[in-house]
């Protein structure tokens, strides 16, 4: 369940990333597909909050500094380790994918940091995205550091929807895709989310933060890698577990 004005202001960011100069009101509503009073309420609202203004006299609206600094404040109260940011380049290097840190966003994983891999066709993702977290391995990456007891209260929130011929669609599966995963010495998906992607991931419990570390990229060039991969984690987290002060 959405609430529309919380999405209408990230749709707003999100439309000004893509333009990159300033709109005015009648193109924030036509663009944007909004009714001229509410794109008038919600832009004069961040207008006097500060966080939009006039660039030129009735030259349209922009988003001002204050959303940088806002952004820049909330990131260094939990920002993640040197040492974190340097496991993923390196790894990112080592296997050519692209390699992501995860986090749990409610029954989603989330991205919040990536570095993509620079071949040609690859996994495309960007900080901010993000992933159902019962239908991807960074996500069981993550469910496996909750209790049963945490997990049956997430599951009791999921849809279970059927997004390929291999999507866990009930707990039972997710469980049994746990148990194996444990067993196997890294979590794994081929294509239970994201067609013809295949994803090996690991937990990354920092600070008592529940993370996951992922390699991702197409199955043409991951799926019979992803022993190695599996193997490039399980290392690459050996090796900065003093730095990182993981109990691995």
């Amino acid at each position: 369940m959405q609430v529309k004005q919380a999405a209408n202001v990230l749709e707003l960011l999100e439309f000004f990333a893509r333009r990159q100069r300033p709109a005015t009101l009648a193109e924030l509503s036509e663009e944007l597909g909004w009714p001229r009073s509410s794109t008038f309420n919600l832009i004069g609202t961040l207008a006097e909050k500060g966080y939009l203004y006039e660039p030129l006299a009735r030259g349209g609206y922009y988003p001002s500094p204050r959303w940088l600094i806002m952004a820049q404040t909330v990131s260094k109260a939990e920002p993640l380790p040197e040492a974190a940011l340097q496991l993923v380049s390196e790894i990112a290097e080592e296997t050519g994918e692209t390699t992501a840190i995860a986090a749990p966003a409610g029954t989603h994983a989330i991205f919040i940091h990536v570095i993509e891999s620079e071949a040609p066709i690859r996994y495309f993702a960007r900080e901010g995205h993000r992933l159902p977290i019962h239908a991807t391995s960074s996500g069981r990456a993550i469910l496996a550091q909750y209790s049963p007891a945490e997990r049956q209260t997430i599951y009791r929130k999921i849809s279970f929807e059927r997004y390929s011929s291999t999507t866990p669609i009930n707990i039972d599966m997710v469980e049994a895709e746990l148990r194996r995963s444990a067993a196997r010495g890294y979590y794994f998906s081929d294509g239970d989310f994201s067609r013809d992607l295949v994803g090996v991931a690991l937990p990354l419990p920092i600070s008592q933060r529940r993370l996951s570390v992922v390699i991702a990229g197409p199955q043409f060039r991951c799926l019979n890698r992803a022993a190695e991969f599996g193997r490039s984690l399980q290392q690459a987290l050996e090796r900065f577990r003093t730095e990182l002060g993981l109990d691995i």
